[in-house]
């Protein structure tokens, strides 16, 4: 969602409150899937399974993988904005610190504690981050270029985490009962949260 979209944006202040307080709830949601151990969602998956293959953290390939998609975006012809760059920078770093602070899941009622708390962080931090008006994130940016052209916004989204999904459990990333759960949940959610924190 562009800035020219968003009615009512507020003050630059308010907005960038949203915008980091979102980036950083949103890696914070990435920690709690993570050592939840039930399963990510489709594109954490894929940054688990790409990192465990690379020896290197989860956040140092969100922050890989996010530059690299954003540069598709050349020939989508979308133009990004200081939450894109944000979302590049810092949403990765946030995740790495989460999954620093956050014990390992050693029961199963943790491990769903971690899952429902994951679920909601990440609902709500994408309407924080979406209500800054600042630019979308690259990855949702790469589906509405692809609906630019004429592709579905909900075909192309289908597609391409279902493909991120697949590369992510070859790969060795966490795929289970979690990420069904995530992906029935997060949509009503977080369009629950956008009626409570509307955008003005």
């Amino acid at each position: 969602m562009s800035e020219a979209t968003v009615p009512h944006l507020g003050s630059l202040p308010s907005r960038l409150v949203r915008l980091y307080g979102g980036l950083a709830l949103y890696g914070l949601g990435v920690g709690l899937q993570v050592r939840s151990g039930l399963g990510n969602d489709p594109w954490d998956a894929f940054h688990q399974g790409l990192a465990g293959r690379l020896g290197v953290s989860i956040g140092t390939v969100i922050i890989g993988v996010g530059a690299l998609v954003m540069l598709l975006w050349i020939p989508l012809r979308q133009r990004p904005g200081l939450g894109t760059v944000s979302n590049v920078i810092l949403l990765g770093l946030f995740a790495d610190a989460a999954l620093f602070v956050l014990p390992a899941s050693g029961h199963w009622a943790l491990s769903w504690l971690y899952l429902g708390l994951a679920i909601v962080s990440i609902a709500l931090a994408t309407v924080l981050y979406i209500g800054a008006g600042m630019g979308p994130g690259p990855r949702d940016g790469l589906m509405t270029g692809l609906a630019r052209l004429g592709v579905s916004l909900r075909l192309g989204r289908f597609l391409i985490e279902i493909a991120v999904l697949a590369v992510g459990w070859l790969l060795g990333g966490t795929v289970g009962i979690g990420t069904l759960v995530f992906a029935l949940a997060i949509g009503p959610l977080t369009q629950l949260f956008a009626r409570r924190f509307p955008l003005t």
